[in-house]
């Protein structure tokens, strides 16, 4: 299992390798008033996902924020919790009022 992901990632490379030496040739790249940028085909599509990459993991931040704050937050005071009111010994039911459980096969 081993040699077969090192192989699929020699496959991977040497894919990712091809397509950079096969598309060399200047690309431009147009933007507003004008200017433009001239770079290898290969570095334009690059930029272009890393790019992309940074502006996901922009959109993801507010909400791993919260969850982090949520993670580190102190725990509520044990005064907030509910009470709950105990059956005690006279008012624990009985095996007959137990509901009965069916077994339902899938």
């Amino acid at each position: 299992m081993k040699y077969l992901l090192w192989l699929l990632k020699a496959a991977i490379f040497f894919t990712l390798f091809a397509f950079a030496l096969n598309n060399q040739h200047d690309a431009t790249v147009n933007f507003f008033f004008g200017t433009y940028w001239r770079a290898p085909l290969v570095l334009v599509v690059l930029v272009a996902f890393a790019g992309g990459m940074v502006v996901g993991a922009l959109g993801m931040l507010p909400g791993w924020w919260r969850h982090r704050q949520k993670a580190t937050a102190p725990p509520p005071p044990e005064s907030a919790a509910p009470v709950v009111p105990s059956l005690g010994p006279a008012a624990s039911p009985s095996s007959n009022d137990l509901p009965i459980a069916r077994h339902h096969g899938l």
